[in-house]
C-alpha cells in the first residue's frame, strides 16, 4: 500500500544501541536507545498519522518496525542499498546516523507513493529466517576449525570425526528447512527462484519472490 497524504513523517537510522529520529515537519532531530521500553514511550507519544522510514540494520530494526506496526503506523523499511542509491542520486555524500535518519524521512516524504507499507511475514518466515542464522553460524564456525585444525597432525582422525557430526549437522538443517517450505506450501516458488542462475536452495528459501506480502 502506497503512502496516504498528509503523514506525521519519521525518519529512523538504527543501529544497535541507538535509534535517531528525524522529524521531517520540524527538521528536528532526537535519539533514543533501543530497547522496547523506550521505544514504547516514544511510540505512545507520537500522532495517530505517524509514517515512519526505517533503514534495514541486521535485525536492530525489528523492535521499532514490529512496535509501531502494531500500534497502527504506517512502516516502511528500506535496506542499505536502496538508501546509497538515493544518497547518490541526490548529490549527497556524508554519511552519518544524523544525516542517514534525515535521508531516510526526505525519501519516504519524496517517494513514499511509490513505495509498499512494511506488514509482518508469514510465521514460516520467521522459522526460516532462525534456521538460516544458525546454519550461517554453523558454516562460520566449521571454516575457522578447518583453518585453524589444517597443520594438526596428531588429531586429525579425531578432528575429522568431529567435523562429519557438524556435516550431519548442516544437513539435519536443510532437511528442515525443506519440511517448513513444504508445510507451508512454498516450495514450488523456491523451485522457481532456483531456476535463475546463480541462486541455490538456501538462497532462494528467503528471496523476495517466495513471501508475498
Amino acid at each position: 500500500m502506497a503512502m496516504e497524504v498528509n503523514q506525521f513523517i519519521v525518519g529512523i537510522d538504527v543501529a544497535k544501541a541507538e535509534l535517531v529520529v528525524h522529524f521531517q515537519d520540524s527538521g528536528t532531530q532526537m535519539s533514543l536507545t533501543n530497547t522496547k521500553p523506550e521505544i514504547k514511550k516514544w511510540l505512545r507519544q507520537q500522532p495517530a498519522n505517524t509514517a515512519l522510514c526505517v533503514e534495514a540494520t541486521n535485525v536492530y530494526h525489528l523492535d521499532v518496525v514490529e512496535m509501531a506496526y502494531a500500534k497502527g503506523f504506517k512502516v516502511y523499511v528500506v535496506d542499505g542499498f536502496q538508501l546509497s542509491n538515493y544518497r547518490k542520486s541526490i548529490g549527497g555524500r556524508v554519511k552519518t546516523d544524523s544525516s542517514d535518519a534525515a535521508l531516510l524521512a526526505r525519501y519516504l516524504e519524496r517517494e513514499g507513493r511509490e513505495l509498499r507499507a512494511w506488514t509482518p511475514p508469514p510465521a514460516v518466515y520467521g522459522k526460516l529466517q532462525s534456521l538460516l542464522r544458525r546454519r550461517a553460524a554453523l558454516v562460520t564456525m566449521r571454516t575457522a576449525l578447518n583453518q585453524s585444525w589444517s597443520n594438526e597432525k596428531l588429531l586429525q582422525t579425531a578432528f575429522k570425526s568431529f567435523t562429519k557430526q557438524i556435516d550431519r549437522l548442516d544437513l539435519l538443517v536443510q532437511k528442515k528447512l525443506k519440511e517448513l517450505l513444504k508445510e507451508a506450501g512454498l516450495l514450488e516458488q523456491v523451485a522457481r527462484c532456483q531456476a535463475i542462475e546463480g541462486i541455490g536452495f538456501l538462497t532462494a528459501s528467503l528471496g523476495d519472490g517466495v513471501y508475498p506480502r
